[in-house]
């Protein structure tokens, strides 16, 4: 992450829908796995999704539960939690020529291959 990038702590739900879509092309497999923890100014322990574009690092606000649970309730996401190919499809296309979504991807598939 570039330390110039301004940085947004938000909801998933105060997103907007396009960076919503976004998130689950680079996440396909679901949040839980993928959440963050750190100190917020208030002291207390948060932890969040992260989400990199150009311009701003998203910590993207959710505990485990609500991570299952908003997978669980979208229609995009299968029974068993991964996003469905045609939704997949629909999202690779809509933001194939943005630069970010690809390096997201790009990283995402390297710390799969970590594993």
């Amino acid at each position: 992450m570039s330390n110039d990038k301004k940085r947004v702590i938000k909801d998933f739900d105060k997103l907007d829908d396009q960076i919503q879509e976004q998130i689950k092309l680079v996440y396909p497999e679901g949040f839980d796995q993928n959440l963050i923890h750190f100190t917020n100014k208030d002291g207390n322990l948060v932890s969040a999704l992260p989400f990199e574009t150009d311009e701003i690092y998203y910590l993207v606000r959710m505990t485990v539960k609500e991570a299952r649970a908003i997978i669980s309730d979208d229609d995009d996401y299968d029974d068993d939690g991964y996003l469905k190919e045609d939704s997949k499809e629909a999202f690779e296309d809509k933001y194939a020529d943005i630069d970010y979504m690809a390096e997201n991807i790009e990283n995402r598939d390297n710390d799969d291959d970590d594993d």
